[in-house]
């Protein structure tokens, strides 16, 4: 598979993130987006994605743009332990 293909799939990912997202305000999806990245994403995933994105140009979301820009200022809408793996079950209880 060409690197070409599989900057596109990572774009491809990437821009699916960033629409499970973009019903929040801007800069929670932002941080989401980031969050997710970093959490799920090998380094050299993110590396592979960052350094096409110019490439990319209008086909990668800008959400996802201003997600690889740095560490975000926001918290994630979405729950520590979702969306970093090795939070799962802390503070989880069944005791309704």
């Amino acid at each position: 598979m060409s690197a070409t293909t599989t900057n596109d799939r990572l774009v491809r990912m990437a821009n699916q993130i960033a629409l499970f997202f973009r019903s929040y305000p801007e800069d929670e999806a932002v941080a989401g987006i980031h969050n997710h990245i970093v959490a799920f994403w090998t380094p050299k995933m993110r590396r592979d994605l960052e350094g096409y994105a110019d490439e990319a140009g209008e086909r990668l979301d800008a959400l996802v743009r201003k997600a690889l820009e740095g560490e975000p200022t926001t918290d994630s809408p979405v729950r520590p332990a979702t969306r970093n793996p090795q939070l799962a079950g802390e503070s989880a209880s069944d005791a309704g």
